[in-house]
């Protein structure tokens, strides 16, 4: 080999390693402390940098993205003396570097410490069900405690979270079972209440349809009563213009009687009387009729008397004569009527003695023999 060749490539050689250690590529987010001859001299930024080769190295290396860091559980005793297990949760963000690397040996374990130290104190002034819900409580002031802390170390916590509380297993087993008394409790509470409520509800459906069938039934019995009403007085009306005598009134009488036998309900019927009075009457009137027998003088004296009171009232009132077919008619059908009111007499004095219950007067039993 040419010996002017080897000088060259010993010098080629020692110039690439000059600008390999003068030059540093830093990645983004990346922070590199420089020391000069074991002292502290810069931080590299991202990007290309040059140092001195030999005299400057590279002392550490950080990451100045946001960390997270999970600590074991830590045993922690309550205000009421128990022992529960918390595990934290830390969130962390290098903001000077040079101070992370040199005012504390190791960060991670120094904020761990901390944090552990920081629990004890809070949560050894709550008792148990408050430590269970004061977990926002607690990440407050262990935020503050580290933050204030750890601020001189160049370090910022963003983030304190409890991630676990867990005590002991017979203290669970008691929680449990209060919870299942809880929910018992409500839940018998609210069947309770839903029962009342239906209760209630029943009792007003009843009251409402008792209303509105009181309501219906004092309707009808008013309309009821205004259409008998009305009935009554147009039988007045048709009885008072058509100037019926007192023949016709007895007869209807008569026709009306059989009517009141006929109930199922009936255990005995009580014979008005009128009734003889009645049947005499027709009898009378219509048997005279039919006989040609002229009325006594006070009869005759009456009838005119009526007869000129009903022409002033009535113009052009009827008149039977003896002879005519009307009042073989009328008499037949007193006859008629007579007969079933004797017979409906008979009946009525039948069941009021089987049913021993007959309460008839001297005078009607008489009169219906």
């Amino acid at each position: 080999m040419d010996p002017v060749v080897i000088p060259i490539l010993v010098a080629a050689i020692v110039v690439v390693f000059l600008v390999a250690a003068t030059v540093r590529i830093v990645p983004q987010a990346r922070r590199y402390n420089i020391e000069r001859f074991g002292r502290y001299r810069r931080t590299l930024q991202p990007g290309l940098n040059f140092v001195l080769p030999v005299a400057d190295r590279v002392n550490t290396k950080l990451d100045v993205r946001e960390q997270v860091y999970s600590s074991d559980p830590k045993p922690v005793i309550t205000e009421d003396n128990l022992v529960v297990n918390i595990d934290t949760v830390l969130y962390y963000q290098i903001t000077d570097p040079r101070a992370a690397a040199y005012e504390v040996a190791d960060y991670l374990h120094a904020i761990d410490q901390l944090t552990v130290t920081t629990l004890r104190n809070v949560i050894g002034s709550m008792d148990l069900e408050g430590t269970l819900t004061s977990r926002e409580e607690i990440n407050a002031r262990l935020r503050a405690v580290l933050d204030d802390a750890t601020g001189k170390w160049g370090i910022r916590v963003n983030r304190v979270e409890i991630k676990a509380i867990d005590p002991p297993n017979t203290i669970k087993e008691a929680m449990e079972k209060q919870m299942r008394a809880e929910r018992d409790k409500r839940a018998a509470i609210l069947h309770a209440e839903g029962e009342r409520q239906a209760k209630i509800l029943t009792a007003e459906g009843t009251k409402q349809k008792d209303i509105l069938e009181a309501q219906g039934t004092q309707q009808a019995m008013i309309l009821r009563a205004d259409g008998e009403s009305k009935a009554v007085k147009l039988v007045f009306q048709a009885v008072h213009r058509n100037n019926a005598d007192a023949k016709v009134l007895a007869y209807k009488y008569l026709e009306t009687l059989p009517h009141l036998a006929q109930s199922d309900n009936n255990t005995f019927w009580v014979i008005p009387g009128e009734l003889t009075e009645a049947i005499r009457t027709v009898t009378t009137a219509f048997g005279d009729q039919a006989s040609g027998t002229a009325p006594p003088p006070g009869a005759q004296r009456e009838d005119a008397t009526d007869a000129d009171a009903s022409d002033k009232d009535h113009v052009g009132a009827p008149e039977v004569e003896a002879n005519s077919t009307l009042a073989l008619d009328a008499v037949a059908a007193a006859d008629e009527a007579a007969k079933q009111a004797a017979v409906a007499v008979s009946d009525a004095k039948a069941e009021a003695e089987a049913a021993g219950e007959t309460r008839l007067p001297g005078r009607e039993q008489a009169s219906g023999d």
